[in-house]
């Protein structure tokens, strides 16, 4: 049984690179405190992501998924989409569609 926050929700607003990794790393690094069921990332204003950035997201996926969770970017652009799928992670960071994210946690129920 998951005794943590159930759904705890960020909004990304810049680009997710080598400059920006750090500061971002720190707010997922303390959201993963609340050891939330579900920690969603909202990409939608999110422009570019690169290689720092791809693995810092496996890096959150891993402890958030070793802790009981699930980590879900919500709404990524079609640039940010086809960055994911060129490193081959996509099939590894879940994404969903930004009309998709009202429904995460009712599935998250219904597979406990």
């Amino acid at each position: 049984m998951h005794t943590g926050t159930p759904l705890v929700e960020i909004v990304v607003t810049e680009e997710l690179d080598a400059a920006s990794e750090p500061r971002v790393r720190a707010l997922l690094e303390d959201a993963l405190t609340m050891h939330p069921e579900q920690l969603v990332l909202d990409l939608s204003a999110c422009p570019f992501i690169d290689a720092t950035a791809i693995g810092m997201l496996l890096d959150v996926h891993r402890q958030v998924w070793t802790s009981g969770g699930r980590l879900t970017l919500r709404a990524p652009s079609p640039r940010v989409r086809r960055t994911l799928q060129i490193a081959h992670v996509n099939h590894v960071l879940r994404m969903v569609p930004e009309d998709d994210g009202h429904d995460m946690m009712t599935e998250t129920r219904a597979a406990s």
